[in-house]
């Protein structure tokens, strides 16, 4: 029944200025029978001026938004963030009458994008085909559509189609295109306003229309008034061109304007834009001394804008105290802090509408230069001694300390401050002189410490027969000779053992000396007759020398006849009778009696050791003198040892600043059968001899806090159970209370090791761990210059510096060097930065060749290839009809190309995109040419039908609706109506026409009618009509607008 083939395949009409609005199309989908299947288009409006418009169709002309209901929900969500229009359908329940072809248009203004999906539902039966919301409709089969067509108006085309499953709706279309008017053109003008311009305040913004008549006037109006030039407003004639100029565009520039020549015009609408304030200067990081002046300056876009400081978070105010002042100069800020303190150390921020800026302040303490520290100083008795430092501040005073404790001026103490020069003078040194001494400056917190050496002459310390030859030593023959000399002096002093003219060493493996502090130690194993003599001990050291003979006598042993254990006297080594005692034990079970010591025990106190715990044991004990030993005493009553730990190992420090220590160790390898209480942590100055104790700490890890800095200290460790504490575990030198210098270095992380690239805008977040100590100063640099703070930030802290850019630029590409110095040390390390952006367009496409059903293009390759390379171009043709676009091809390398299997008799033109690795360019190249196919030589002759009168009176299909709006905010009326031909269309306002007015805007778009209301007032309310007529006859209607006001 159809005079005209419909093709099922064809696509759906769409038009063909396509702006690519949307940024994610709904996608096609599969759902089975019963369940829900959402479909999502995304839109963004940030280049939008009103709000876009969708529409959901099925098939070709069905559109969905009356099929709302239980199985079809629409859905639209705005983010204000990003400006993101989300436009969801959801279809709940699927049925197998839902699947088929569906489309999703979206509209702006004079943009426009769509795109189409396909829904499968599996699991029904694939004959029922319904339209989703619409009744199943059999047709006769011996009636002609086509005649039904002819008779219908073209209100009820898309109805027919759809209820008798016309899928090709534009053959008729085209056959109703002759009789369609074509819209009246303009004689006055040649180039009309554009509907509406939008322009930021203070630019410039330039009005431009064409006319017919050179020598014609025209009137240029503003809602409906007439401008008159100023310096404000420009006019200007440049040919058959009027331009209207509008300098330092202001908020009261947001209007309509009309430009009226003779007895037409056009019509715009200007939309100012007020930008944000944003801040142009930033802040700077400062430090400054303690009761310096601070000021933090910025400078912002527009002056007279409202800043609010914050410190920390927490907002700033003029206190009474007047400690904070904001201070305002045209478009700078300035925030000043009189006499800074340390509590003003953190962040400030300034904000703006359209920004903030932060920068960190620090307060530290007056800084005093040390031109000459004290030295160490080693003095001999009765000389003098002098400690001499020198600063930089004549005005400072201070004070010494010896041992932390104040020196006061005496007659042998002298304390004289002469300028920058403080001295400490000491006559007729002492050796109760010698000691930590420390000038301390009043005000700073730092001190100058060194250390009095005195030198005291070596001495041997023996009773009153100690120097004469007389002294006499006796020694039982086989029996070890031990001679224990007591002696001093500072410097240890070496010692020299003589017998005659013979210079004692170890030889033979009987001779033994050995020196220890305080004493030196002669021993003979095994004497002999040999070995008498005198003997000669000499001590030296730079302070002088000291000499004791010893004379040594050996005799024959012999056994003492005793039954008891004398109680034996002790006797002084010289003496003859050298007394000690023997000590035994055994275990109580055993008969083994095993000897404790070899050497006579002078104490009565005697400390067994290696014993074995849990086991019971008993003691006895002989009395030893130069002649033999006594008989044993009797056993002991048994006992069971309990012994102490082993003292705790691996000792170490862990970390060190200027005023902490912090220790570490591992527990002792001997535990015994007693638990372990804790350890005990124990400290002094160095050559002191009160250990303080910090208590005990299960753990195997100490801090010790408040030490005084600069000091050396000595650390020792005991275990604790309860047998009581163990032996000490300790450093095996004193620890300097200050901070370790650790040499600067930089870890690079792996993925910076190579070249970072980022796309333009992106933001740039680079954190370089390092480690050294003291914190290091740290230098960032880029190709060898310093860093611009407006566009790079930079953050250090103890560990790390970060390099922040919050929108990177092309600028931004290069070569960033860091630095790290301590004193004379320092490290380095580059980065490299690739900040990549799309390409420019191709230039110089030209068309060399068209042969066939194939065209040869060619081009060059783009001036600008985003600082990345390019890898590729796209090649798209369309054809000159449709100005459809396709691609041919997506991602092709060469700069030339063979566009094959085009349509005979169609008519060509082509384009190219650039592409990198960030995306296409933003404009592609046009050929300058078309291609035309040849067609092959025979004529085509359309059918000819009859033409039939599709002529309809205007009816009105949705009336217009009253309305109450509120002052100040433009109001729109809506109606719909149809007719053929196109009826003429005129809005009355209280039966008063107001079509032309300025303050109002009249859209009619595919039957829809709207009167746009400008910022209507209490005097725009009343009766509003729309009146549509045409040659068939008129309708109206008509409703009441209330305007209220704007605050109650």
């Amino acid at each position: 029944h159809f005079p005209v083939p419909f093709s099922e395949s064809q696509a759906p009409d769409t038009k063909t200025d396509l702006t690519g609005l949307f940024t994610e199309k709904p996608q096609s989908g599969e759902v089975a029978v019963g369940e829900n299947i959402n479909f999502v288009a995304k839109v963004n409006a940030a280049s939008l001026l009103k709000k876009p418009t969708i529409k959901w169709f099925k098939g070709k002309w069905m559109d969905l938004a009356s099929k709302s209901g239980k199985n079809l929900q629409l859905k639209e969500l705005y983010d204000r963030n990003s400006k993101v229009y989300t436009f969801e359908m959801q279809i709940i329940a699927a049925k197998p009458s839902f699947a088929g072809a569906y489309r999703c248009e979206v509209s702006s203004r004079d943009k426009f994008d769509s795109c189409n999906f396909d829904l499968t539902v599996h699991g029904g039966c694939p004959h029922t085909i319904q339209s989703l919301g619409a009744s199943q409709v059999k047709s006769e089969p011996d009636e002609d559509v086509w005649e039904i067509l002819q008779k219908a108006p073209a209100s009820e085309y898309e109805k027919i189609a759809f209820q008798y499953g016309i899928t090709d709706l534009r053959g008729m279309l085209k056959r109703l295109k002759k009789m369609k008017k074509e819209e009246k053109k303009s004689e006055a003008f040649l180039k009309k306003l554009d509907p509406a311009y939008q322009v930021e305040k203070g630019h410039k913004m330039k009005l431009c229309i064409e006319v017919a008549n050179e020598d014609v006037d025209v009137k240029w109006l503003k809602n409906g008034q007439e401008i008159q030039s100023t310096g404000r407003y420009i006019f200007e004639s440049v040919g058959n061109k009027r331009y209207l100029t509008i300098n330092h565009c202001s908020l009261s520039d947001d209007a309509t304007y009309t430009c009226v020549v003779g007895d037409e015009k056009c019509t715009t609408e200007l939309f100012v834009k007020e930008p944000p304030v944003t801040i142009t200067s930033h802040l700077e990081d400062q430090m400054v001394m303690k009761g310096e002046r601070v000021e933090l300056e910025c400078e912002v876009s527009e002056e007279g804008a409202t800043v609010k400081w914050e410190k920390d978070g927490v907002e700033l105010t003029r206190d009474e105290s007047f400690k904070y002042r904001f201070k305002k100069d045209g478009r700078k800020h300035v925030l000043i802090i009189n006499e800074a303190t340390k509590e003003d150390c953190g962040h400030y921020t300034v904000k703006t509408n359209g920004g903030e800026s932060m920068a960190e302040l620090m307060v530290s303490e007056k800084e005093l230069e040390v031109y000459q520290n004290i030295a160490d100083l080693t003095v001999k008795a009765k000389d003098e001694a002098v400690f001499k430092c020198e600063v930089s501040d004549e005005t400072v005073k201070g004070i010494w300390y010896k041992n932390g404790v104040e020196v006061k001026a005496d007659a042998r103490t002298n304390i004289t401050h002469i300028g920058r020069i403080h001295k400490l003078t000491i006559d007729d040194v002492k050796p109760e002189d010698q000691g930590d001494y420390t000038f301390v400056p009043e005000g700073y917190a730092f001190n100058l410490s060194a250390k009095l050496n005195f030198l005291d002459p070596p001495k041997i310390h023996l009773d009153c027969m100690g120097h004469t030859a007389d002294s006499t030593i006796v020694v039982v023959a086989g029996n070890k000779l031990r001679l224990d000399v007591p002696i001093t002096g500072d410097p240890a002093p070496t010692v020299v053992w003589t017998k005659g003219e013979k210079v004692m060493t170890e030889g033979d493996g009987r001779l033994h000396v050995e020196s220890t502090k305080g004493h030196c130690i002669f021993t003979i194993e095994g004497a002999d007759k040999q070995d008498e003599g005198l003997y000669s001990v000499i001590v030296r050291n730079p302070a002088g020398e000291d000499k004791a003979d010893i004379n040594v006598k050996v005799v024959g042993k012999i056994q003492p006849l005793c039954h008891q254990p004398p109680v034996m006297s002790i006797v002084t080594m010289f003496d003859f009778f050298f007394p000690g005692y023997v000590l035994e034990r055994k275990k109580k079970k055993s008969y083994r009696w095993m000897r404790l010591n070899f050497d006579p025990y002078t104490d009565t106190t005697y400390e067994a050791k290696r014993m074995t715990e849990g086991v019971e044991y008993e003691m006895r004990v002989y009395a030893v003198n130069a002649i033999g030993m006594s008989c044993h005493s009797a056993a002991s009553q048994p006992f069971i040892p309990v012994a102490p730990t082993s003292e705790p190992v691996g000792l170490c420090v862990d970390d060190i600043s200027d005023t902490t220590v912090s220790l570490k160790w591992r527990t002792p390898e001997h535990l015994g059968s007693s638990e372990l209480d804790g350890y005990g942590v124990e400290y002094c100055k160095e050559g002191c001899e009160y250990w303080a104790f910090e208590g005990l700490t299960e753990r195997t890890s100490v801090i010790i806090r408040d030490l005084p800095t600069g000091e050396k200290m000595q650390f020792r460790v005991r275990a604790y159970n309860t047998a009581g504490p163990s032996a000490p575990t300790s450093l095996a030198q004193a620890v300097t209370i200050r901070e370790i210098m650790q040499k600067p270095k930089i870890w690079i992380p792996r993925i910076l090791r190579q070249t970072l690239i980022k796309k333009v805008e992106e933001t740039i977040n680079l954190v370089i761990p390092f480690q050294g100590k003291p914190r290091p100063v740290i230098t960032w640099s880029k190709d060898g210059e310093h860093l611009n703070p407006k566009q790079v930030s930079v953050r250090n802290s103890d560990t790390d510096t970060i390099l922040f850019i919050r929108k990177s630029e092309r600028k931004d590409s290069g070569k960033y060097e860091v630095k790290l110095q301590i004193e004379n040390v320092e490290d380095t390390a580059s980065i490299s930065i690739q900040i990549v952006d799309l390409p420019g367009s191709p230039e110089k496409l030209k068309i060399m060749d068209v042969w066939g059903f194939n065209v040869a293009l060619e081009w060059k390759p783009p001036k600008d290839n985003g600082n990345c390379e390019i890898t590729g171009y796209m090649v798209q043709k369309a054809d000159k009809k449709t100005m459809e676009w396709y691609t041919v091809y997506e991602l092709y390398r060469r700069t030339n190309c063979v566009v094959a299997d085009l349509i005979m008799g169609n008519e060509y033109i082509f384009r190219i995109y650039a592409v990198n690795m960030v995306g296409l360019s933003l404009e592609p190249c046009f050929s300058a040419d078309s291609a035309y196919i040849q067609k092959t030589g025979f004529e085509y002759k359309p059918p000819i039908y009859k033409e039939h009168d599709f002529s309809e009176a205007p009816k009105f299909t949705h009336p217009l609706v009253s309305r109450s709006v509120i002052a100040g905010y433009n109001a729109t009326l809506s109606c719909s109506v149809r007719g053929i031909p196109k009826p003429k269309v005129t809005w009355y306002k209280n039966k008063m026409d107001i079509s032309n007015e300025a303050k109002y805007r009249m859209f009619s778009r595919q039957g829809v009618l709207t009167l746009e209301i400008r910022k209507p007032c209490s005097f725009d309310g009343g009766v509003y009509m729309c009146k549509a007529v045409n040659a068939s006859g008129e309708d109206a209607v008509e409703c009441k607008l209330e305007i209220r006001r704007k605050y109650p």
